[in-house]
């Protein structure tokens, strides 16, 4: 693998990390009602499923996805229904972040895991996004090292990203800003994942 096509991989991992979408949502969560160890641990939670994904499209599994359309829309459907029911939960907190910055009770590190790992396996963004970007960097990959550097570029980027959104987030200044108005994140986070889910079971209609 040369440098240029290493580097035309690494632009196009980096624009599908840096597009808003459900995932940005919940490490933008996690940072801003537990801790900032709590959004790196979704963060690279979140990078290994992306890895998964990448693995997955190596070994050639893109091919099922393409020729099983009701395995894909399975996935979808599954992802659709993780996606609004992480809306719910956001809906009907009661406390909202501003409760748990104030009372000291964020949620466990398992829990962080959980859902950066979910939010990226349950994603079917995610699965189109490496079956039509990421699968045409295969076939110039034959040998090990390019292959492991397929898999790695997009897992190291998204965790990167990610870990910087957590840094950014759970900075004391922006923690005291959002301290007064944390029910409406928690509002707001639910709103948009809702919406999120709708849109893709409309999109599979």
């Amino acid at each position: 693998m040369t440098l240029t096509i290493w580097a035309s991989l690494a632009l196009v991992c980096m624009l599908g990390a840096m597009s808003p979408g459900p995932s940005l949502v919940v490490m933008a969560k996690h940072s801003l009602a537990n801790s900032r160890l709590h959004g790196i641990v979704a963060s690279w939670a979140h990078a290994l499923g992306v890895g998964l994904y990448a693995l997955i499209t190596m070994l050639g599994l893109a091919v099922i996805f393409k020729q099983s359309p009701l395995l894909f829309t399975v996935i979808a459907y599954a992802g659709a229904g993780y996606l609004a029911w992480l809306g719910v939960k956001s809906l009907l907190s009661k406390g909202g972040v501003a409760a748990k910055l104030e009372a000291g009770q964020p949620a466990s590190l398992g829990e962080a895991a959980r859902d950066g790992a979910m939010i990226s396996m349950l994603n079917p963004k995610l699965a189109l996004f490496f079956i039509a970007l990421f699968s045409q960097f295969v076939a110039v990959g034959t040998d090990l090292f390019s292959r492991s550097v397929i898999v790695l570029t997009p897992l190291l980027i998204d965790g990167l990203w990610y870990t910087l959104i957590a840094f950014l987030l759970s900075s004391p200044a922006i923690v005291d800003k959002l301290r007064h108005h944390g029910v409406w994140v928690d509002k707001l986070s639910g709103v948009v994942l809702i919406a999120l889910a709708v849109r893709v079971v409309v999109t599979l209609q």
